[in-house]
């Protein structure tokens, strides 16, 4: 098959809304069952069943069976980070303007990217690590700097080897499409958004990509990178929302 053809057939697999719902339904990293992205997708599961088999057979998704149970996943992180882009290029590219609602501000707070952290939060970890100079963020490339070194392994985060996954790249900048600003990606994402995890920062939120900030988060964000002066920017975004859609009188 040439180049064009695979293209023409992915672009063909993402055209459709039920397909893309799907997608975007399993960008926060973690595989799902037919019925769960029925669901979400807002299909049939007979419909959901024959879009994923498309999916799956054009390359964009994996299944692992368990028991008697099969899970779909995004197929690899090129396909997660080809999503996030597209995504950016759409918000780019709309030409109306809508207010966001409560669902958005809280997908554009802090929200997973695939396997890392992005949103208001994740473009605040990246800027403060570039200030502090212990990342070095450039079109498609990033570095990890000594002091960074020394920094991630005071974490407890071990950053000195490439993921193992194929040839992930160690640090790389991924474009926020809600931000239009970098946020981090690669194995140092991926371990910068297990760490805020295990240390219950952030908490997953059921059925969306939104990321919950823990007060115990809120507080190691601060100290760590910064955190409140974005955090205040946020809760006057809630505050004009709510206003404009007749909270308060």
């Amino acid at each position: 098959m040439s180049a064009q053809t695979h293209l023409a057939q992915i672009g063909a697999l993402l055209g459709d809304p039920a397909r893309a719902n799907i997608l975007l339904a399993l960008m926060d990293g973690r595989a799902r069952t037919a019925k769960e992205l029925a669901f979400l997708a807002r299909v049939s599961a007979p419909t959901a069943s024959a879009h994923l088999g498309k999916l799956a057979d054009g390359g964009l998704l994996a299944v692992v069976a368990q028991g008697r149970h099969r899970y779909y996943r995004i197929a690899s992180v090129e396909t997660g980070h080809m999503l996030e882009t597209m995504l950016g290029f759409a918000g780019g590219r709309m030409r109306t303007a809508r207010r966001a609602g409560p669902a958005d501000l809280r997908l554009r707070t802090a929200r997973t990217c695939y396997d890392h952290i992005a949103g208001r939060l994740g473009v605040a970890i990246a800027q403060h690590l570039q200030k502090a100079g212990h990342v070095v963020l450039d079109d498609g490339a990033g570095q990890i700097s000594a002091s960074g070194h020394a920094f991630f392994a005071k974490l407890g985060l071990d950053v000195s080897q490439g993921g193992s996954r194929g040839h992930r790249a160690l640090c790389r900048p991924c474009l926020d499409w809600s931000e239009r600003r970098y946020h981090i990606g690669g194995t140092l994402g991926r371990a910068l958004c297990e760490h805020c995890l295990s240390e219950a920062w952030i908490e997953r939120e059921r059925d969306t990509r939104a990321l919950i900030i823990t007060e115990a988060g809120r507080e190691a964000f601060d100290s760590l990178f910064g955190w409140a002066s974005m955090d205040e920017e946020e809760g006057a975004c809630r505050e004009e929302t709510a206003f404009e859609a007749g909270a308060f009188p």
